[in-house]
């Protein structure tokens, strides 16, 4: 859940006025926002640039790591040592750390993750921010889901993936279109959905794989359907 956590820095960044969402950052063309929606253009894992910012949406690993550089330059110090500050201290997330990239390089324990769901739920951020943060951004612009394929519109916020209406999804069905979150490779994933009032936070011992499509979105709706009971 690197970059929830990474973005969730950004954001308070943005919050405290030490960048702005609009300014110039990566590539020639895009800004913060950019960098956060997955627009920048930039490819998965490495610089070069495969589209104009603002037209496809394309994961990219490396755009979060120059989020974090620019970010760097405002603040000064590391990474790590911002998102300890920010993030990890104020919510209570001990047993976390960053330990490489901004894009893939923390590790920690699930009640880490569930204290991160709880400040999604209830955030300490501006609740514009916030607003913004799990509303569309860019929209009707399409693109790939990590391991789910292609989806049109492939809907994203400042750093969470929406759910709205996309199918097939990692979500359940009966969770709602305000569901925000996202996955990792390591088989871990965390959503929030306003509309339930609950966050849902896994973490396995399996790497994410097409077994995951199939037990995830079980998962969810069991754990919905117990919740409304």
């Amino acid at each position: 859940m690197t970059k929830l956590l990474t973005a969730l820095t950004v954001l308070v960044a943005v919050d405290r006025g030490d960048v702005l969402l609009d300014e110039a950052a990566g590539p020639e063309g895009a800004t913060v926002r950019h960098l956060l929606a997955h627009t920048s253009g930039v490819a998965f894992d490495e610089g070069s640039i495969l589209a104009a910012p603002g037209r496809k949406r394309i994961y990219s690993n490396r755009g979060f790591e120059l989020l974090a550089d620019f970010v760097l330059t405002r603040t000064g110090g590391t990474f790590a040592e911002l998102m300890t500050e920010s993030v990890l201290r104020p919510l209570g997330m001990g047993g976390t750390r960053l330990e490489g990239s901004p894009a893939a390089g923390a590790v920690g324990p699930v009640s880490d993750l569930a204290l991160l769901g709880q400040e999604l739920l209830d955030p300490s951020l501006a609740p514009d921010l916030m607003a913004e943060a799990t509303t569309v951004q860019y929209p009707g612009v399409s693109g790939v889901l990590p391991g789910f394929g292609r989806q049109d519109p492939n809907d994203w916020g400042l750093g969470f993936e929406l759910r709205d209406g996309k199918s097939p999804h990692w979500t359940g069905a009966r969770n709602s279109p305000r569901t925000f979150g996202h996955f990792g490779k390591s088989g871990t994933f965390l959503w929030v959905d306003p509309d339930a009032g609950l966050a849902l936070a896994c973490l396995t011992d399996r790497d994410f794989g097409e077994w995951s499509a199939e037990v995830w979105p079980a998962l969810s709706d069991a754990v919905l359907a117990e919740h409304t009971a």
